[in-house]
């Protein structure tokens, strides 16, 4: 989980001084719009709202009635879905500038 989460903004941004530094200045832009869509929308999505849902699911005690731990997912689940479709279209729509940048090169 580590690298594609929290390196992806980081070989993005490599990869936009790179092609600046080689003169590709096309490139670099789609890459940079592609580095700051999948930060803002991606990884800052999950770690300010999908990591502290998931947390505060898990520090909640699962009930012995299944009626119960049902309610508590159906409490949970809609929201945390809301989000997690969020950053599955952030980081396609970065993945689709970063194809950009590719074509530029």
């Amino acid at each position: 989980m580590f690298p594609g989460l929290l390196l992806t903004p980081v070989v993005l941004g490599l990869t936009v001084a790179a092609a600046h530094f080689s003169g590709r200045e096309a490139a670099a832009f789609w890459f940079g719009a592609a580095a700051a869509v999948y930060l803002v929308f991606g990884l800052m999505l999950t770690l300010t709202v999908n990591v502290p849902m998931n947390e505060a699911l898990a520090a909640r005690a699962v009930p012995d009635d299944v009626a119960a731990a049902r309610d508590i997912w159906r409490d949970y689940s809609p929201r945390w879905q809301v989000w997690n479709q969020a950053r599955a279209l952030a980081s396609g729509i970065a993945l689709a500038l970063a194809a950009l940048g590719v074509a530029r090169l």
